[in-house]
């Protein structure tokens, strides 16, 4: 009875065998039935010789094995699961978030994820990794990832923009202890962190200095009354005022410093409420009206009659336009028109506003455009500290805007003025 069982089992194993034979060549063999029967039907062979030939090409069909098959079924099990390796290896790297890289024992690129064609175009599989990405670090550490220690190093890469990598150089250990050689390299981009962390030393050093200058300034007018000015009526008195200023100073200091921490914690949100934008900067030139007059400047706005709405918070509009309306009077050539100019915008998609705030000064020469919404920056620190000047207006100012998911560009040529345009949405 056992032994029955078995043959049956055999039985069935060799058809299996054998229709899978079939199958898989199923559109060779249809297509040989093809060519007896167009054969066959201009009289070129006789029917039966067609048949006869065809059936003996779906025996051999179904005897032959594939090149892969064998006696004991080893070649063929081994040739499958190093091309399921392969493949899980791949779909692995596929998974990874950060820029994946697989190599093989020789070195040579092997798979390459998405994110990595994306960092890195140069990377192509097949290629050496020598010869793209040319880090003798990562390659000193790929050497030493092969004794079967995973290594991490920095890479600094400054073509064709600067940027930071934590590489990972790991060997792939599958099941069984035997690595093969085949090593995965992460990167993880610190570009980012490095470039906040370079703000916020450069930040903390520039507010020190700003702060330390009209701290030293008291402390040396507080001395002088103390001591020689004792009794000096007249020296009190303009010590004191310049006292006064070098406090406001520092009161306006740590004031745009507070309103740029509050503008950051809600950087991204986005504010929803409806602003008409008309009224907002007639609002603001009024209060200006004093600060205009002492430089002999005048104002002109130029808004249209109906109503020109886009989403955000009026206050910090407010500010957003009060900046730029301060920095065309102290800097903008006294005696000369700022305008002010609104336009319901539709030349520009995705936009519904346009603000123009234009003086016709000194201007600043096109390299220091870029720089001015940085944080402290300055083209005339001197010119800036006489006037009242913080380095931090135009950083808010721009800060505002991206919070609106609005649109800040500056335009000056030297002798020709200033053009600051903002772009804001419904």
């Amino acid at each position: 009875m056992v032994d029955e069982a078995q043959r049956g089992v055999a039985g069935l194993n060799w058809l299996d065998t054998l229709r899978s034979r079939l199958y898989g060549r199923l559109l060779l063999l249809l297509a040989v039935a093809l060519v007896f029967m167009t054969m066959a039907g201009l009289d070129a062979i006789p029917v039966w010789i067609g048949a006869l030939a065809y059936a003996a090409i779906v025996a051999l069909a179904a005897l032959v094995p594939e090149t892969t098959d064998s006696d004991t079924g080893v070649v063929s099990a081994t040739a499958q699961g190093q091309l399921a390796f392969a493949d899980a290896l791949r779909h692995f790297a596929d998974a990874l978030p950060d820029p994946a890289i697989v190599l093989d024992a020789r070195s040579v690129i092997f798979h390459v994820n998405q994110q990595a064609i994306r960092h890195f175009p140069g990377v192509v599989a097949g290629s050496p990794i020598a010869f793209t990405l040319r880090f003798p670090q990562l390659l000193a550490a790929i050497e030493a990832a092969r004794l079967g220690a995973a290594q991490t190093i920095e890479l600094h890469h400054t073509v064709p923009n600067e940027t930071w990598y934590r590489a990972t150089i790991s060997p792939l250990v599958p099941e069984g202890g035997d690595h093969h050689g085949i090593l995965v390299i992460t990167l993880q981009s610190l570009t980012e962190s490095k470039r906040l962390e370079s703000l916020r030393t450069d930040f903390i050093a520039n507010a020190s200095h700003e702060l330390r200058t009209p701290l030293t300034s008291l402390v040396g007018f507080i001395d002088t009354l103390l001591g020689p000015a004792a009794n000096d009526k007249a020296a009190r008195e303009r010590f004191l005022g310049l006292m006064r200023g070098q406090a406001s100073r520092m009161s306006k200091l740590i004031e745009d410093l507070l309103s740029l921490s509050r503008i950051e914690m809600r950087q991204h949100v986005r504010p929803t409420a409806p602003v008409d934008l008309g009224p907002l900067l007639r609002e603001v030139a009024e209060g200006l009206q004093t600060q205009a007059a002492e430089t002999k400047s005048r104002l002109e706005v130029t808004v249209p009659e109906s109503p020109v709405i886009v989403s955000g918070d009026r206050d910090e509009l407010y500010e957003v336009f009060e900046n730029l309306l301060e920095n065309a009077i102290k800097y903008g050539a006294d005696g000369d028109t700022i305008e002010i100019t609104l336009t319901p915008e539709t030349r520009r998609s995705g936009f519904d506003a346009l603000v123009s705030v234009v003086d016709h000064g000194a201007g600043v020469a096109e390299e220091h455009v870029p720089r001015l919404t940085e944080r402290f920056y300055r083209v005339d620190a001197d010119t800036s500290r006489k006037k009242k000047g913080t380095g931090l207006g135009l950083a808010i100012v721009k800060h505002i805007v991206t919070r609106h998911h609005g649109l800040l560009s500056i335009k000056s040529q030297p002798g020709q003025g200033t053009r600051v345009d903002v772009l804001l949405r419904k």
